[in-house]
């Protein structure tokens, strides 16, 4: 007889479905400090649709938009799901994991159960009209991201997804290695190899700011591998390091500027002049790192409101800023002059579609990229793990967090 609700660790047999799973899970009453936010509970486990894939989570991702759970903010998203008909009043987050196919619906046909998998976030419905007319999935009006938008993420024992969103886990990873990649992998994949003409070619320069968080990371590895040449943006001599590892021809520390923020009035000769000072002494140590007088043909961006104004101006003529978040904040300034007359592109980004989440996790499988995990907390940390990224002391590279994968290390259940 099937037990109600296992242990950590403790595996049931395989395809054996308990009616209830321990889930770390936010409600909206401990909107707040992530480390509070986050409490395990005893709920019950997911209806599988016909479409659907129910997963054994083994190691589950830390990133960004849960910290947004948390804190109820820019986004209540327990509120709008319930204002869309959803009836949990909870969030199960986790938008990246590892794990085990432990059942499917009548329809899914490209993963089984027993199935080893990474998962991805992008989630739609694959008869929205727009997709039926021929959008790519990722920007059709019913995108929603996993373990965010969506509820039923990887910070629980079982987690439920739609059958795209099942990717081979590569063999050599840890469970937690495998489960730490893909969100800001895929993101970043997107960005410099999705928006022809402006992909990344043999020889061209790219700046990526953040080059030691998980995008930056990812980003710098994909540039190396596609030809092009890396300087990344850090924030201290450690970071600098990391990047120069990963393959980076040169670091360049933001906080030898002080030029950042919103553009100042153009009609401010003073202030303005000031800026331009800073953003020109930005782009030589660019060269310098460089070591040639050439600007980059793609900026990789996510900051935002402190860096937009530099990005623009500093890109290329014909170049391409690519933007895939606002971490700053949101409200950036564009010089409207440099964008039209030197043809510049600022390009949106928003995760990626199944065949780049697939080209990546290629990648990923071949040993050509790392998914560059720094540090592994225990189920029970799971807002623990967000309260490092909200307060920006976390390591470089990527967090995991173990869930049924008691042990590190762990690569196949025994």
């Amino acid at each position: 007889m099937a037990k109600e609700v296992y242990a950590l660790g403790e595996v049931p047999p395989l395809g054996e479905v308990p009616e209830r799973m321990l889930a770390s899970l936010i409600r909206p009453s401990r909107f707040g400090q992530p480390k509070d936010a986050f409490q395990v509970e005893e709920i019950p486990v997911p209806e599988v649709g016909p479409k659907q894939v129910l997963v054994y989570v083994m190691a589950a991702g830390t990133n960004y938009n849960n910290v947004w759970a948390a804190l109820g903010q820019p986004v209540d998203v327990i509120g709008a799901r319930m204002r869309r008909g959803a009836t949990e009043e909870f969030h199960i987050g986790g938008s990246d994991a590892s794990g085990i196919v432990w059942k499917i619906g009548s329809e899914v046909t490209n993963v089984k159960v027993g199935d080893e998998v990474v998962l991805s976030c992008g989630m739609w419905d694959e008869n929205a009209p727009d997709i039926q007319a021929g959008a790519d999935p990722i920007t059709s009006l019913s995108n929603k991201i996993w373990g965010y938008e969506e509820n039923w993420g990887s910070f629980a024992q079982y987690c439920l997804v739609d059958h795209y969103q099942c990717f081979p886990k590569p063999k050599q990873l840890s469970w937690e290695a495998a489960a730490a990649y893909m969100l800001v992998g895929a993101t970043a994949y997107r960005m410099l190899a999705g928006w022809a003409p402006h992909t990344v070619q043999a020889g061209d320069p790219v700046l990526v700011w953040g080059g030691a968080g998980g995008l930056g990371t990812m980003a710098i590895q994909i540039v190396r591998e596609m030809g092009g040449i890396p300087v990344a943006v850090v924030s201290g001599p450690e970071r600098a390091e990391y990047c120069m590892q990963l393959g980076a021809k040169g670091v360049i520390d933001r906080r030898e500027f002080n030029h950042w923020g919103r553009l100042p009035d153009l009609d401010d000769a003073d202030a303005f002049g000031k800026w331009m000072t800073g953003a020109r002494s930005f782009g030589a140590k660019f060269w310098e790192v460089l070591g040639e007088r050439k600007n980059p043909k793609i900026v990789f961006e996510h900051p935002g409101e402190a860096t937009i104004p530099t990005s623009i101006y500093l890109t290329d003529n014909a170049g391409m800023v690519v933007i895939c978040a606002g971490t700053s904040g949101y409200n950036a300034d564009v010089d409207l002059r440099y964008l039209w007359m030197r043809q510049k592109r600022l390009q949106g980004s928003h995760f990626a579609n199944t065949a780049q989440c697939a080209a990546f996790n290629q990648l990923v499988a071949d040993g050509r990229i790392d998914p560059c995990l720094s540090e592994t907390y225990e189920f029970d940390q799971v807002g623990e793990s967000h309260q490092a990224l909200y307060e920006n002391r976390h390591a470089p590279g990527n967090m995991a967090i173990l869930v049924n994968a008691t042990r590190r290390g762990m690569t196949t259940v025994s």
